[in-house]
């Protein structure tokens, strides 16, 4: 567990207001699920090997219970219990999740994550709605260098059968999570590993090659015969949802299968290509999940996006929260103009200015320092407050100007350009 200190809680909180706007603008409706599940529903989506991922513990009523380890679990047991709710439903929600994983960069025990959902009939729009959230939501963090990686779980699973010769759950979710591991590690180990379980050196070779197929659908198309995959279909219209509404930077690509055994149908990874981490954002559709909670009636897709390997991807590109430049400070130049500068401070802080003042009396030259990260500075001095006025000084290009003080007060944003 870490102290989030303040540097980077003034980027998670930029990351925060830019995922809500994005989500007003796509209508989803925002709430914050359960901090705590039971172990027993957790175990409904993942099994129980899951407590050796998630803190759980017994509480005073001797009830089994786990701290959230993501949000889509606390959104569909939500959405299934609404037996009114009209759909498609749409939910977000970002906040903290807990998971007893190895601290390492960009994996914590502590971290935040954001997550949308849609509830409803399945259908490829809903499946295209979320992915063109996402890649909206990167645009609007100016976020660069971003890919989406599509694919059909269903597709690469019947792929496994035929070369597996096989219809067990227990054998496909095994390749599959071989499949999931090619990102992760080197192909000769992974084939290593599944031979000691009895697997077939040729059988695993041809889906290792399988997964490494990559592209758009007409390069995909060029190297295979797509007409004998399973739901190809659906992603050539997923591709052309996609395309009709504008989102750039996609590609098939057939070793995205992830992890988790609930998805169903199409499924995805976005990456940032400058980035060593891994996925930023993981989703797809998982209609199982609505099944195992008794909802037959009810599919859901949706995306999950790690928060802090965004912030990592923010900070390498450039790209961090500029608020602080939107801060106005107040200085003053000699104790007689600190209480002025203070009552200045709290009227602009009325009409919504963000404003500093130094509280503890030091020279100017000081308060100049520690307002050289500011847009402006409002400077009280006895000369002009004599004459009503204050110097506002630029911080970005170091000009100034004489203004009326009440001029100020009145109108802020227009004064300080805001």
């Amino acid at each position: 567990m870490r102290d989030i200190e303040p540097r980077e809680s003034a980027t998670l909180e930029y990351v925060r207001q830019k995922f809500i706007e994005t989500s007003n603008l796509f209508g989803f409706q925002f709430m914050e699920p359960s901090p705590i599940e039971l172990v027993s529903v957790i175990e409904t989506k993942s099994g129980p090997s899951i407590k050796n991922e998630i803190y759980y513990f017994k509480d005073k009523g001797d009830r089994e219970i786990a701290l959230r380890f993501d949000f889509t679990i606390g959104l569909t047991r939500y959405a299934v219990s609404q037996k009114s709710m009209r759909l498609p439903a749409k939910f977000s929600t970002f906040g903290g999740v807990w998971r007893y994983d190895e601290p390492q960069k960009g994996r914590y025990r502590f971290f935040h994550q954001w997550d949308i959902e849609i509830y409803g009939e399945p259908n490829t729009e809903s499946d295209a709605e979320i992915i063109d959230f996402t890649s909206k939501f990167f645009s609007n963090l100016k976020l660069q260098n971003i890919t989406i990686e599509i694919c059909d779980r269903t597709l690469v699973e019947s792929y496994v059968k035929n070369i597996f010769k096989t219809e067990s759950p227990e054998v496909i979710g095994d390749i599959l999570r071989a499949v999931d591991k090619i990102q992760k590690k080197r192909k000769q180990e992974i084939i290593k590993e599944y031979q000691e379980k009895g697997y077939s050196e040729s059988d695993l070779e041809k889906i290792l090659e399988f997964s490494q197929i990559k592209g758009t659908p007409q390069e995909i198309e060029k190297q295979i015969d797509t007409t004998t995959l399973k739901n190809w279909d659906k992603i050539l219209q997923l591709f052309e949802s996609l395309k009709n509404r504008g989102v750039e930077n996609v590609r098939a690509n057939f070793g995205i299968v992830r992890g988790l055994d609930y998805y169903s149908g199409i499924v995805f990874e976005i990456f940032d290509s400058s980035s060593d981490l891994g996925a930023l954002v993981g989703g797809g559709r998982y209609d199982m999940l609505t099944r195992a909670f008794g909802r037959d009636d009810m599919g859901a897709t949706g995306a999950a996006g790690g928060v802090e390997r965004i912030m990592h991807s923010l900070e390498k590109q450039g790209i961090v929260n500029l608020s602080n430049k939107e801060h106005v400070w107040v200085a003053f130049v000699n104790d007689d103009m600190k209480k002025i500068a203070i009552n200045t401070a709290s009227a602009l802080r009325l009409k919504g200015i963000p404003v500093e003042v130094d509280l503890a009396g030091k020279s100017l030259r000081k308060q100049m320092d520690l307002a050289s990260d500011s847009r402006y500075v409002v400077i009280i001095a006895p000369k002009e407050y004599a004459e009503k006025s204050v110097v506002i000084r630029n911080m970005t290009d170091g000009s100034e100007k004489q203004v009326k003080l009440d001029v100020l007060l009145s109108d802020p944003k227009s004064n300080l350009q805001f």
